[in-house]
């Protein structure tokens, strides 16, 4: 049986039409099912309190409801997913909100639970999101696959486009960890992030994690050994569908 949570808890899925790489990703055909069903499915079954769909579109509403999912109507000027999360929790009483990017059908329902667990347990945690290890030979040269480096306390120093750690001498095979577009707010630091105005860093990399390190937040990075796709463009959408096929 699954045990709700001390503090109230949502996963909120920003899911919007107008994907410059993918037009309509959404409500793109995964396996039969819309895309971001999948994404529902995977956060309905995590310990969260409720799962909530913020979109800008009638289409993606209509086929949330279709689903049985709860899919709200938020502003069409919002310049990013947190932005729309934070109206979409503004008037419902959620302590720790669990943003899951709506192009990831494949995340781990194990992964929310764990960045649940992370901010139940820790008070002073005002933020966390989630890295993976990965060969520095896949991912370095890739600006699409943004990097993240942390400190001994796993709080985040740095992330970026460019291959950090930079590894100026030869022959040494540093680790470096792929960032997963996951994050867990405390409800005031969420309201602070974006009331915040763009960071110099942020409009360098295009990164909004880094208006959060710019101003002080600390960002918690977990770790994990799991696997999981972010679906960019229809070619990703391709390998999503073969690794769920290869699942069955």
């Amino acid at each position: 049986m699954i045990v709700k949570n001390k503090i109230k808890t949502a996963v909120v899925i920003p899911a919007r039409m107008a994907s410059t790489r993918f037009p309509g990703k959404p409500l793109a055909k995964l396996c039969g099912k819309p895309m971001i069903q999948w994404v529902y499915e995977k956060s309905v079954a995590s310990t969260a309190d409720a799962v909530i769909i913020a979109t800008d579109d009638e289409r993606i509403k209509t086929a949330v409801e279709g689903f049985g999912g709860l899919a709200i109507m938020t502003s069409t000027v919002h310049q990013s997913g947190t932005d729309r999360i934070a109206e979409a929790v503004k008037n419902r009483d959620y302590g720790i909100i669990i943003n899951v990017q709506g192009d990831e059908p494949l995340i781990p329902t194990v992964v929310i639970n764990e960045l649940i667990e992370k901010m139940q347990d820790c008070s002073s945690m005002e933020m966390a999101t989630v890295a993976v290890e990965r060969p520095r030979s896949e991912i370095a040269d890739d600006p699409n696959k943004v990097k993240v480096v942390f400190d001994a306390e796993k709080r985040a120093l740095y992330f970026s486009r460019c291959a950090i750690p930079f590894v100026r001498e030869s022959g040494c095979e540093a680790k470096m960890y792929l960032h997963w577009g996951i994050y867990a707010y405390r409800r005031s630091t969420l309201e602070k992030f974006v009331s915040l105005p763009t960071g110099i860093l942020e409009s360098y990399e295009k990164l909004e994690q880094l208006r959060a390190l710019e101003n002080g937040i600390d960002i918690y990075v977990l770790e994990s050994n799991l696997e999981s796709i972010g679906v960019d463009t229809p070619e990703d959408l391709l390998k999503a569908e073969k690794k769920l096929e290869n699942r069955k």
